[in-house]
């Protein structure tokens, strides 16, 4: 099972070159293999995961930039998650044109921007998802502290940051991908010595791209979880606290979903390493599950986005309609300002911040 290194599998069964990384090619392979037939299935589940993560990332984009009150620290930072999904989602038409040809039809300079882009908005989603998770451990640890830090345009920074350095990460990526002769498929021909080379990168990649910032990640929410604790013992839960904690859930979720669907990914990968898994159709199957439940993770996010905060809730509801008629509406306002004791508009204006 030599393709099925990284991403791709096209090598052995031309499934596709257009997935997550590019699988590490060797340049010696003697002769095509049988592509694994583009099944009916296939094209359904494709067409339904690229529909449902356009649409969800492209509401959170619309409704991040929209809404004033959306724009938040932690937001910025699902803003960008959005984007990097959006762009993986993207890679989708051409995992799918490829699978149904078995053969790559756009050419060598294509091949390098959507290799480059699928490595880009994966590493970007990882290292956004440490930057909310550190953000979240200074908003609980080091609150006021920290409160000069956390600002919306210095998340914006941050961002910014987080694609300059993923795409120097994966310069690999855009120097060695090109279309290969033997097969006709959009991969990576890596330099003499070839395996070393496979075996340097999958490490490289396994690691920057996922086991170390999860490590970070483990450790942030691990200090978290001390303090929150020894607080509670000291006094109740104040307002703004609450609000924290159920900002602070919400990443905790989106980061474990974040690691249930990659985690099976970057496993097979380096078992392979040490075990060369045997090519048949069972295995491409199997690892075509694994690439797709990577592409899931990027439409489960709107969604969750969607049950776990009240403010996406509501915007969600604005732009799709789902919001009670005007009359309505404006009958239940009229009412509640005459029944409604007056509020110290101070007072009002500080919880307004403090809501997630």
């Amino acid at each position: 099972m030599n393709g099925y290194n990284w991403t791709s599998i096209s090598e052995n069964v031309n499934m596709s070159s257009s997935q997550p990384y590019p699988s590490y090619a060797t340049n010696n392979v003697p002769e095509a293999p049988e592509p694994m037939p583009f099944s009916v299935v296939t094209a359904v589940i494709y067409t339904i995961v690229f529909i449902v993560g356009f649409l969800g990332n492209t509401l959170v984009i619309y409704v991040v930039i929209r809404y004033a009150k959306m724009k938040t620290v932690t937001n910025m930072y699902i803003l960008n998650l959005a984007l990097a999904d959006e762009l993986y989602i993207l890679g989708i038409p051409f995992l799918g044109t490829n699978s149904a040809l078995s053969y790559w039809p756009y050419g060598d300079f294509f091949c390098k921007v959507c290799m480059t882009a699928d490595a880009m908005s994966q590493f970007s989603s990882t290292f956004c998802l440490t930057v909310m998770t550190i953000d979240r451990y200074l908003a609980v640890v080091y609150p006021i502290r920290s409160a000069k830090w956390r600002k919306p345009q210095v998340a914006k920074v941050f961002n910014g940051m987080v694609w300059v350095v993923s795409f120097l990460i994966v310069l690999p990526v855009t120097i060695y991908s090109d279309v290969q002769e033997e097969l006709n498929t959009c991969n990576i021909s890596w330099p003499e010595p070839h395996d070393l080379w496979s075996i340097v990168f999958i490490l490289y990649t396994s690691i920057l791209g996922f086991f170390g910032p999860l490590i970070v990640i483990s450790l942030c929410y691990l200090l978290i979880v001390i303090k929150v604790r020894s607080a509670s013992v000291r006094a109740g839960l104040t307002k703004r606290r609450k609000s924290e904690r159920k900002v602070t859930r919400m990443v905790v979720i989106i980061v474990l979903v974040f690691v249930l669907c990659w985690l099976p990914f970057f496993i097979t990968n380096i078992v392979n390493l040490i075990y060369i898994i045997p090519e048949s159709k069972i295995t491409a199957a199997i690892y075509f599950f694994l690439v797709i439940l990577t592409y899931v993770n990027s439409c489960a996010n709107p969604i969750l986005y969607g049950f776990l905060s009240e403010n996406f809730k509501q915007s969600f509801q604005k732009v799709l309609c789902f919001h009670k008629p005007n009359g309505a509406g404006t009958a239940e306002q009229m009412i509640s300002r005459q029944t409604a004791p007056k509020v110290n508009p101070i007072l009002s204006q500080t919880e307004i911040t403090h809501r997630i």
